[in-house]
């Protein structure tokens, strides 16, 4: 059995002062719906996520939307997985379809941070109080070490930071739905403020507000609602296993473990058929500019080490062989946590449909990788197709 999305919908990431969270949840929905040509009445499962009650925002749980969105007694789950909200849940609701127990779901996620560097409670997020004590507490600090470890093992050259970035923002310039839409120059990007060595202010990302849908239903119905299906061929979603390496661990391994990345895309690939080689447009979780080079080996993309080479060629680039973070990814749309995984799902959608406008990728693209990872590690990874 096939699982489609037959519906996208996105409230663009970035500042909106008279919304809520929920708000914004409601009206991606809506808008998802309204892409699929359904109505709430046609749900019969639900998938909801946000992490804005672990960091203390007072945000509400998504399952909360129904009271805005029609009490029909539709199941609803709520999912907070850290930066992989979205695409766990989004397995959940292909899952369940699979199942057979459900036809029609709803995938959605929203979140609405503060201004300044996340900063969540760590007890909350059930890391510890060591999290803060080694002086990991901002997320930038530990995106620093993580990439300065990763560049100095595999040889690569620091520049290649302020390449992404620029790169990204590029992107973001072509792209009407991102928050940053100002391309910066390689030497802007480096000039600008060091917040923790080596990445500087432009590497990094901004936590901001959105939200983002998905309408999922099963295969063999999905030409009653869209004339291009895009299919969900695969959805995995891993946590670390013991030795894998990860900088806020308090630890080294003796021993070093595939990352939950690397079993993740793994295991996607496995189950759907496809191999790294056959994607036409990639979008990879780049929290930090060191991110996206990070998890381009980590999905298979390439080996440690040979990102210097996809970038100096310009393979990353969209009218390149591998177009990588096409609506600029999170540094140039910002990172509302439990909508970012669906937002890439929504650029992937546009981009397989043909409907991607200036940033559209050439060639017809047929097959398309999604990722994300959130702390302290669990990642998940996704290929839709036509």
């Amino acid at each position: 059995m096939d699982v489609a999305v037959v519906g996208v919908g996105l409230v663009p990431f970035g500042r909106h002062a008279s919304w809520s969270a929920l708000d914004m949840g409601v009206r991606a929905a809506r808008e998802a719906l309204r892409d699929a040509g359904l109505t709430w009445d046609d749900l019969d499962f639900a998938v909801g996520g946000t992490v804005g009650p672990a960091l203390n925002q007072g945000g509400a749980t998504a399952d909360v939307m129904v009271g805005r969105l029609g009490l029909t007694g539709i199941p609803f789950v709520n999912v907070m997985n850290g930066c992989a909200t979205g695409g766990s849940a989004l397995s959940l609701a292909r899952d369940a379809i699979l199942s057979g127990m459900h036809k029609v779901a709803l995938v959605v996620g929203f979140d609405k941070h503060p201004r300044g560097a996340f900063d969540p409670n760590p007890e909350l997020m059930g890391i510890g109080r060591w999290y803060g004590e080694t002086g990991m507490m901002l997320t930038p600090q530990f995106f620093g070490m993580k990439i300065a470890w990763y560049l100095n093992r595999h040889g690569l050259d620091s520049s290649l930071l302020a390449k992404v970035a620029a790169k990204n923002y590029r992107n973001g310039a072509r792209n009407p739905n991102a928050w940053r839409r100002k391309p910066l120059t390689e030497e802007e990007i480096e000039a600008s403020p060091l917040l923790n060595a080596p990445l500087t202010q432009y590497m990094l990302c901004s936590p901001s507000e959105g939200a983002a849908a998905v309408v999922l239903c099963r295969g063999d119905l999905a030409r009653q609602f869209t004339h291009v299906p895009i299919y969900l061929r695969a959805v995995s979603f891993r946590t670390r296993e013991l030795g894998g390496f990860e900088v806020m661990s308090p630890w080294l391994p003796l021993q070093e473990a595939p990352s939950p990345t690397v079993s993740a895309a793994r295991d996607c690939f496995e189950s759907s058929g496809i191999g790294p080689s056959e994607v036409d447009v990639v979008q990879v979780q780049d929290t930090d500019a060191g991110s996206e080079i990070i998890h381009l080996a980590e999905c298979g993309f390439c080996a440690d080490g040979e990102q210097e080479r996809l970038i100096a060629n310009g393979d990353t680039e969209i009218d390149g062989r591998l177009p990588v973070n096409t609506d600029g990814g999170v540094l140039a749309n910002g990172e509302p946590v439990g909508a970012s995984g669906l937002r890439q799902v929504h650029e992937i959608v546009q981009q397989l449909r043909g409907s991607a406008g200036d940033r559209q990728v050439p060639g017809a693209p047929r097959v398309g990788f999604t990722h994300v990872y959130g702390t302290p590690g669990v990642s998940a990874c996704a290929i839709l197709s036509r």
